[in-house]
Parts: structure tokens; sequence; C-alpha cells
């Protein structure tokens, strides 16, 4: 419309001193009446135009961009999950139809409802790419099965869902073990579909030729189960709380589990993964604090001793800056002998943290005396004989795979 009034010459708007016909202006201007149409057109919109403005830019005020907020580094670290509690409802089955054949000249047709579709069933998937449980979801619900239809029309069956869990997982109900995903590939039903309804032509017989009874679908089963993971890691880091054993994570893996100048900075297991030129790779984790009495339960108690039952092999971290750090190793040891005997008893290696300050360095000769084992002193804070560390994590992987780790008579698992 722009482009046809341009090529008028003269303003759009009626002199004060011409009349209002409209019949004037266009002899006038010499228009057709397709072009009077646009001038009316046009007259309108400058008429608007006083009010609502439809070339000019918007006036409305621009808001300025947020700036996203700086998150915390403890709310950024991602941290192990190695138990679950989910419920899990199967699909329900779907209705049967009731219904009676029409078609002309055949008034007798019969029944001709069809039967109900079954409900989606739930099982659990062992996968060895999935390492934890972080994403399973609290509920799952299967998918019902779809009603009967007439013309003997079968409802259709609702979808399995399948789970995936990392190898290892245990699946209990009140306590007890129902199944233990050991395999890649193992799958464990864990909740049956109900069954479809039946349709008024599954009753049809010689005494009854015209059935109305049609059934419901049954409902599907529903349990809550619980999942632990028991293979965590490898290597799982014992020790005190504060003790620098997210920092000595952070120091031989990519993990990043928070650190501060507080005891009880980690309150969940965090997996760090070494990895070596041949490509192998040893998961180590990072296991909270634990204190004198959390066999009782006392501190974070029992709930991470848990965490410590399913590791192969373990790495005393010991604070070398300690008045005794002699003594922190046996607490550790006598805590975890009264969770489970023997478990300090497994392959391990005791670490001699934070040997970058003065009292640390005085108090290893005595470290080293007062044990018979060997003591690897290392600073997670400069770097210092991390690598030293790291082949020794590298042995006692190496013989955990040829069967002296193993300690529940199980295959060796690979990270």
């Amino acid at each position: 419309m722009l482009a046809t009034l341009s090529r008028f010459q003269g303003p759009l708007r009626r002199p004060p001193d011409r009349p209002l016909g409209l019949w004037c202006f266009l002899a006038e201007k010499k228009l057709t009446l397709t072009a009077c149409y646009i001038l009316q057109a046009a007259r309108r919109l400058q008429v608007l135009g006083r009010y609502v403005s439809t070339f000019a830019p918007l006036q409305a005020k621009v808001r300025a961009q947020q700036k996203k907020r700086n998150v915390s580094e403890k709310k950024l670290s991602r941290y192990f999950v190695d138990h679950r509690c989910v419920r899990l409802v199967a699909g329900s089955g779907g209705k049967g139809a009731c219904s009676f054949h029409s078609e002309p000249r055949k008034e007798w047709g019969g029944p001709d409802g069809g039967n109900g579709g079954d409900g989606g069933s739930i099982s659990f998937k062992a996968d060895r790419l999935v390492k934890s449980l972080a994403q399973l979801v609290p509920v799952y619900m299967a998918e019902d099965g779809e009603s009967g239809g007439s013309k003997n029309c079968y409802g259709r069956n609702g979808r399995p869902t399948f789970i995936c869990v990392p190898v290892g997982t245990v699946v209990k109900e009140d306590g007890s073990t129902l199944v233990d995903l050991s395999e890649h590939g193992q799958v464990y039903l864990a909740v049956f579909g109900g069954s479809g309804g039946k349709g008024n032509r599954f009753f049809l017989s010689n005494e009854n030729r015209a059935p109305m009874t049609s059934t419901s679908g049954t409902e599907g089963q529903e349990r809550v189960l619980h999942l632990e993971l028991r293979t965590m890691a490898h290597a799982g880091l014992v020790g005190f709380p504060n003790a620098g054993k997210s920092s000595l994570l952070r120091a031989i893996s990519n993990a990043k589990p928070a650190v501060a100048a507080y005891p009880f900075t980690t309150l969940n297991p965090h997996v760090g993964i070494v990895k070596y030129r041949d490509h192998e790779q040893v998961a180590v984790a990072d296991i909270p604090g634990i204190i004198q009495g959390a066999h009782l339960n006392r501190g974070l108690g029992i709930s991470f001793l848990r965490h410590i039952e399913r590791c192969r092999f373990l790495l005393f971290v010991l604070d070398a800056s300690s008045p005794e750090p002699w003594n922190q190793l046996q607490h550790l040891r006598y805590e975890l002998d009264q969770y489970e005997p023997g478990l300090s008893q497994r392959p391990h290696a005791i670490v001699a943290n934070k040997i970058d300050l003065h009292e640390a360095r005085e108090n290893l000769e005595t470290l080293k005396s007062r044990v018979t084992q060997r003591v690897i002193p290392v600073s997670a804070l400069t770097g210092h004989n991390t690598e030293e560390l790291i082949l020794h994590l590298r042995e006692l992987y190496d013989g955990y795979l040829h069967g002296d780790g193993s300690t529940e008579g199980g295959k060796p698992t690979r990270w």
C-alpha cells in the first residue's frame, strides 16, 4: 500500500479550504476507485497514529540482561549415589469391550467385543556404562493397557519399562535380598503388569449366544524396593574429618569435591577416576569423615561405614601434622573392625598427608617406626609425592584383578 501511495504527489491530508466530498477530491486527483479506498485507509492510519504509532520503534523499557549468580563450588560438585529407594507401579490392564456386530442384512451378527491389553511391567537391567544410581527417580509408573474395541479388536499392551542400573546393584525389599545384578545385561522383572479384561466375545457359548458380560482389567503390581550398589569403587579414602581426603582426591584425579577448612565438608561420597597410560582406570572414593564411636552410629554414623564395606582396598589418610597421627590409625582400624570384623585387614596403604607442614615432617619418622606397613608421605596441597601414591594404587589394583583383592568371591570389577 505504501508503494502505491508513493506514486501520488501532494499531501494525503485534505486542505482546509477544499470541500469534504469524496468525488471532488477524486476529480481533482483523477484517481480510480481502488486508489480511493487506499487513501481512505491511509487517512485512518494517520488518525490512529495520534494514539498508536505503527512505524515508530517500541517504546517499552528494555530489561537489562540478568547476570547468572555465582554458584558455590559445593553445589557444583557431583557426588556419588550408591543407594536409592524407589516405588514401582506396574500398568493396569485395559477394559474388555461389550459390543455386537452390526451389518446390513445381518441382524444376528453376534458379540464382537475384544479383550483389553495387558499392563506394562517394570524391570531392572544391569548396564556397565552406568556408574551411579543418581539418575534414578523416586517413582516409576508403567504404561496401562488399552481397552478393547468392537469388531474383535484387542487393546494394545502397555510398553515394558527398563531401568538401567550399574553392575553390582543389589535389590532389596524389607531387608531381604531379592537379586544381585552382577553381570552386564542381567534383567530382573520387579513388578508385573495387570492382565487385560475380557470382552463379551470371550463369553460366547452354546448356552449363551448373546453375552452382555465384559470384565475390567486387573491392577498392576506395586512394590517399594531398596537399591544398593555393592561395588562402589576400587579404593576408598578412610580418615578422620579434615584430614585432607577431598584435597587428595583432587590431586590424583579429575574429581572436584568441595574443600573447606572445617570438618565434615564432605557429606556425600565422591568418586574420582585415576587414569594410567595403558588406559586402565581405577576408581577412588572419597568417604566422609569417621569419628570415634561411628560403629555406634555417632556422627555421620553407619551409613558411611557401609560405603567402606563396598571398597576392594583402602587408603588410610592420616593428618601427619596432628600430635599423634599413629593413634588415628589405631582408632580407624578399631571402628572398621567393630562394624565388620576383618574389614581393616583388607589390602590397604597408609598415606601421611600434609607433609608440607613442619610438624608433619617431624612426626613422619615416628610414624614409620610405630607401624609395620608402608607409609607414603604426600602433600595434597602442593602435589608432592603423589606419583608414588598413584603407582602404589596401581599395585593394589593389579593384585585385586588377579584375585587377591576379591573379598566376595565374584569376578573382579573394571570401572
